[in-house]
């Protein structure tokens, strides 16, 4: 009888076009083997089937995406579509951010290979032979950062708005490529920005050092009005002077006084 009743049950493949069906692009390891009523031996038997059909892929731990037809090919999803999920399987909050929070918001001139998440804690950045590549970056007070949803395929996930995105690219600079890459994602992100929301994002994140290098390089990225309430706050503060690149010496460089920075870089944007 209870084979009988385990005959019953669908098998591995069945059940993830069950999912895939409602629109759910992931599943866990645990609730598979709960859902079907396998063995954990059984389970992998049939995972490592689907996989080397390029069905399934697993992402981190006991978390696998479903890969609908139209992926095929590629053998790997957006991660735009699961990396809701994939924090939620992780349990730590996030964000999309830098790069690819600066795509979504028009700035793709550069589009980035890699997927930016920040996070509160360190992770190890996923890599996987499917052409995906999540970086993770670990940062403090992420609960303070200003975020917009943005709608994707399977809902909506946080992203960094235009503002915060742009503190982060200085914050993390010599991770994605140094400030030249900056200066170039700036061209275009400055479009999205607000002076507004710019000083409120600059308030939020608490870090003088990055406003000062920040207003300078929006200001060379040809957005000066973008910076009028930013150099206000900064003047305010009397800040000492900052270098534009923290890992240069600071001796035998000019001082741009407005922003209270050591200019010991020429930094030049592709636009």
């Amino acid at each position: 009888m209870a084979a009988k009743r385990q005959a019953d049950l669908p098998d591995l493949s069945s059940w993830i076009e069950s999912r895939q069906s409602q629109g759910l692009y992931f599943f866990t390891r645990e609730e598979a083997i709960k859902a079907l009523q396998r063995s954990e031996a059984a389970f992998k038997q049939a995972a490592a089937r689907l996989d080397r059909k390029r069905r399934i892929v697993r992402i981190h731990g006991g978390f696998f995406i479903i890969i609908p037809f139209e992926y095929a090919v590629t053998g790997m999803l957006p991660a735009e579509w699961f990396i809701d999920d994939l924090m939620s399987y992780i349990g730590q909050p996030f964000y999309v951010g830098l790069m690819s929070a600066a795509a979504f918001h028009g700035a793709a001139h550069q589009q980035p290979q890699q997927f930016h998440v920040v996070t509160n804690g360190p992770l190890r950045n996923i890599r996987s032979k499917n052409r995906l590549d999540i970086i993770f970056f670990s940062k403090s007070g992420i609960e303070n950062v200003p975020l917009t949803r943005v709608k994707v395929q399977t809902g909506h996930i946080p992203v960094s708005t235009p503002e915060a995105t742009s503190l982060d690219l200085i914050r993390y600079a010599r991770r994605i490529g140094g400030l030249d890459r900056v200066l170039t994602v700036l061209q275009e992100l400055g479009e999205a920005m607000e002076p507004e929301k710019l000083e409120e994002a600059v308030k939020s994140d608490g870090k003088l050092a990055c406003a000062q290098r920040l207003g300078f390089l929006l200001e060379r990225a040809g957005f000066p009005d973008l910076t009028r309430n930013l150099s206000k706050w900064v003047t305010e503060k009397n800040p000492f002077p900052a270098r534009l690149e923290p890992s240069i010496q600071n001796k035998g460089y000019e001082k741009n006084e407005r922003w209270k920075l050591i200019v010991n870089v020429d930094v030049e944007g592709d636009l």
